[in-house]
């Protein structure tokens, strides 16, 4: 879910930093929980899968015998399907709380989680509210704080909180959101050193990400598609910048005219995975603390590419090939770090490059493909949001309350 968010994810999984546990978050699709070697939004869970198998990476040691020990010991890999509710088979060690989560609770009266979003249902001083807009508004905000409430007792990390995308284009109105969750959180005894906000990464979302990261609220950037909204969020110290390697090379293979991505693939290179080397050299060479997450992997390929960045979020048939493929003590050493501050260093970037970036500057260098799919990315949450609340409205006031 940048997932980014640092101290040890669980003294059972490896010594490395958790991105949500003081700084990170991600991951891209439906409910999100950090779990298994590891992560935002950034992750993703499934409702239910009585048969999901149990994935833990560890760090590489002379006992290591898979792919996934391997591929562990150079980038945390984040599974992005865990089982939901499922706990004790599949243990969280983060999660993130979003519209979609809260859609997935109530299409299943049965989970833990229900009983959170009822009492939100029945908060007094969101009933009280006159205006249905914001007594929907209201009961949607309670829902996602007890949610993840109940998440923070239930994983060692960060719980991650999605702030409301219709708000992405109001830098005020994204930092007043984020506040008005700390509060709420602060009423059920959830500190903010266990929290981390996802914003998407307009300008006005990079803006509120500077500013509450001046405050000491850790931010987790989404829907970075462009280079150029990367620098932007490294220079407003993002704790974590989530790019979606996949979803930038479904656009490349169905349309032109990008010149970031023309100019990836002239050099023979996949427009994905050369964004996320460009933007990890941009963010080591230069010292900026925020992390990398790659999201959107889709295969094995893929994930070798990227090892050295900071994250990495797996698909679960991607894990579960890691898990069964077995190394030779020569083999499980031979895996590559393909990004690390070394090479980063190495790398030439132009004056245009390393401007210092505002809206205008943004603007005027963000091409077609992170335009597109920044507007389809807000789309989809825009739509979750408004569907939790027309839900709400349905079943508000909740029976027996």
């Amino acid at each position: 879910m940048s997932l980014s968010l640092q101290s040890p994810l669980s003294s059972a999984l490896s010594s490395r930093s958790s991105f949500l546990q003081k700084g990170g978050g991600g991951g891209e699709g439906r409910l999100r929980l950090l779990s298994g070697s590891l992560s935002s939004n950034s992750i993703f869970f499934k409702l239910h899968n009585p048969s999901f198998p149990q994935i833990r990476a560890s760090s590489l040691d002379a006992g290591a015998s898979t792919e996934l020990d391997a591929v562990s010991s150079l980038s945390e890999i984040v599974p992005d399907t865990v089982v939901f509710d499922d706990f004790q088979k599949f243990p969280p060690t983060a999660a993130t709380v979003s519209s979609s989560l809260l859609l997935g609770i109530c299409s299943l009266p049965d989970t833990i989680f229900r009983s959170a979003v009822d009492t939100a249902l029945a908060d007094s001083g969101c009933s009280s509210l006159e205006n249905d807009v914001l007594r929907l508004s209201c009961f949607a905000n309670k829902a996602l704080v007890n949610v993840g409430g109940d998440l923070s007792k239930l994983v060692p990390g960060r719980v991650s909180t999605e702030v409301d995308a219709r708000l992405a284009y109001d830098t005020h109105g994204i930092i007043r959101k984020v506040h008005d969750l700390l509060k709420s959180y602060g009423e059920i005894d959830v500190p903010p050193e266990r929290l981390l906000f996802k914003i998407p990464a307009t300008w006005q979302g990079i803006e509120a990400s500077r500013l509450l990261e001046s405050e000491g609220i850790q931010t987790h950037l989404t829907f970075v598609y462009s280079f150029v909204q990367a620098a932007a969020a490294a220079q407003a110290g993002a704790s974590v910048i989530q790019i979606f390697v996949g979803r930038l090379r479904d656009w490349s293979r169905n349309h032109s005219g990008d010149p970031e991505i023309e100019a990836a693939l002239k050099r023979g290179e996949d427009p994905g995975l050369a964004l996320v080397t460009k933007a990890y050299n941009y963010i080591h060479k230069y010292g900026y603390k925020s992390k990398l997450m790659a999201a959107a992997v889709r295969n094995k390929q893929d994930l070798f590419s990227l090892l050295g960045v900071d994250y990495i979020i797996a698909p679960l048939k991607v894990m579960e090939s890691l898990k069964e493929s077995i190394t030779t003590p020569d083999e499980k050493y031979s895996f590559v770090r393909r990004l690390s501050p070394h090479s980063a260093a190495a790398y030439s970037f132009s004056e245009e490059e390393l401007i210092k970036w505002d809206q205008l500057s943004l603007a005027s260098a963000m091409g077609p493909a992170s335009v597109e799919l920044l507007a389809a990315g807000l789309d989809g949450y825009v739509n979750q949001a408004k569907r939790v609340e027309e839900l709400f409205a349905k079943i508000w006031p909740p029976p027996n309350v």
